[in-house]
């Protein structure tokens, strides 16, 4: 019989892999934020290397926070729960139901989202997008009592299938042994004489079962498993979520959005250290005396403010070090590579270029160029981040009776930000351009414009089911019939009185 394969033996084995990541994760945090992947060893008293540069940051905590807004927008739902239409009417059993049932689910939406606010769901997200931007790889727990928990690359390690997906994520913490259970913590204390305060390696280790269909996780102290923290979960409901900001077919780990830019911060970090350090050199004032000369350099030294001293002009000389077209070379190449490092982390400062006439049609270009540009990571985020997400919480409101049972099979949870909402957005924009322009043929507009079509399309645009919201034609012309009819009634109506009344008066 096969012996088991400890946790810790797969740790190690798999901890060779993430070497090469965790190297130029690092590399990265030391450009932008130290403390984000720190050395192996770091503590609460360690003195991170202070980058020369603030853009660094300043980017990160910039684009981490435009993404935030971006898949979990605030005071409105990121997904949509769906149900087929035949799926609606198998469970209804009537015609006419789907507004009842849209306005049911509306509710479970809004009590999913109000969720998530009530708990660190949204800082741990935030956290975890820096992690992915610097990083490129982060793992998060949703546990059963509620929030999110953030494991950092250099704490677990992940084993997928060459499409990508997971198969194994271990990983790895230490936690004092009197926190242990009785049994565990009396080995650990006899085998090696150790007190309760002690801190031990604990491994938590979650795999796909050998038929697939679910995943099981244990955690295991010294190669000793922990009774009663055996779990199995769904496959698509798993409360561990590996997330990676690339997606690289073959490769276990993703690569950050720093490494892109690497050749440029290191660029600039050196720049800035040299101007900084040229500057300081500059600054220093430094007098020459002709030792020669008849000026004596302790009288200047002591001589005060307004006093006269004997000497010669000439005797005496300022330093410099004449080196200001030097620094001046580099100082635009850091404005050059400022520049760049701007635009790739989309800093407002980048949108609007320097002049007096830059028009609003200009900063609205400029600015959807660059959310582009993001495209791809919305696409990765909506399938390993929010999709899983709204599932995971999904199952775990629904078993602690924050919201009713749905049926799995008919509910299709939609991702309503990330690709899709970029593209509603640009057509709303362009509808909207479309409308002012227009505006000057005034009552013209009326006569050519669709304004049935033009409504439907802005509700398209903004995400709204416009099914059943707008009248069609054929309402409109009915309704329009009848106006006109109550119209020629209301006009027939006093001429019918006096025609009546002129009847009886000849009577």
């Amino acid at each position: 019989m096969q012996e088991r394969q400890t946790a810790k033996s797969i740790y190690q084995k798999l901890e060779t892999y993430r070497r090469p990541y965790l190297d130029r994760a690092r590399k990265a945090a030391e450009l932008t934020i130290p403390s984000l992947i720190p050395k192996e060893g770091s503590n609460g008293n360690t003195q991170f290397i202070t980058p020369h540069q603030g853009i660094g940051a300043r980017g990160v905590n910039h684009l981490s926070a435009k993404l935030l807004l971006a898949i979990l927008p605030p005071n409105s739902p990121f997904f949509r729960l769906n149900v087929s239409d035949q799926a609606l009417v198998a469970l209804t059993k009537q015609e006419g139901m789907r507004a009842k049932v849209e306005q049911a689910l509306g509710s479970v939406e809004r009590s999913i989202m109000g969720y998530i606010e009530s708990s660190n769901i949204r800082a741990s997200t935030g956290e975890s997008l820096k992690h992915l931007i610097v990083a490129g790889n982060v793992l998060l727990f949703l546990p059963p009592t509620g929030g999110m928990r953030l494991y950092p690359l250099h704490s677990y390690v992940v084993r997928r299938d060459p499409i990508g997906n997971v198969l194994d994520i271990v990983t790895k913490e230490q936690v004092a042994i009197a926190a242990l259970p009785p049994e565990i913590a009396s080995k650990i204390k006899g085998s090696g004489d150790k007190s309760p305060e002690t801190s031990v390696d604990i491994y938590t280790h979650i795999t796909r079962s050998k038929k697939g269909d679910q995943w099981e996780s244990y955690q295991e102290v010294e190669g000793e498993i922990i009774r009663g923290t055996e779990n199995t979960y769904p496959l698509d409901k798993s409360p561990w979520i590996a997330l990676r900001w690339t997606k690289v077919d073959g490769e276990h780990y993703g690569r950050g959005f720093v490494e892109e830019l690497l050749g440029d911060l290191i660029t600039l970090d050196a720049l800035t250290q040299a101007i900084a350090e040229g500057s300081a050199i500059s600054a220093k004032v430094v007098f020459l005396v002709n030792p020669n000369g008849v000026t004596k350099a302790h009288k200047l030294a002591k001589a005060e403010n307004g006093a006269f001293v004997e000497g010669d002009i000439n005797d005496v000389e300022a330093l410099q070090v004449q080196k200001a077209s030097d620094l001046r070379v580099a100082q635009d190449m850091i404005s050059m590579v400022t520049e760049r490092l701007s635009f790739a982390f989309m800093l407002n400062s980048a949108v609007q270029r320097t002049g007096e006439r830059v028009t609003a049609e200009e900063i609205r270009y400029m600015a959807s160029e660059l959310e582009d540009t993001l495209g791809g990571i919305y696409s990765i985020l909506s399938q390993e981040f929010q999709l899983p997400l709204v599932r995971r919480l999904m199952n775990q409101m629904a078993s602690l009776r924050m919201i009713p049972d749905l049926p799995k099979q008919a509910l299709n949870p939609t991702i309503t930000t990330g690709m899709e909402a970029l593209g509603r957005g640009h057509d709303l924009n362009k509808l909207n351009i479309l409308i002012q322009q227009l505006a000057p043929l005034g009552d013209a507009l009326h006569t050519y414009l669709n304004v049935g079509d033009y409504i439907t399309r802005v509700g398209t645009s903004l995400g709204i089911d416009m099914a059943g919201l707008v009248r069609t034609e054929e309402e409109v012309q009915q309704m329009q019939q009848q106006a006109q009819m109550m119209q020629m009634a209301q006009v027939a109506a006093p001429q019918a009185i006096k025609a009546m009344a002129d009847s009886q008066q000849g009577q």
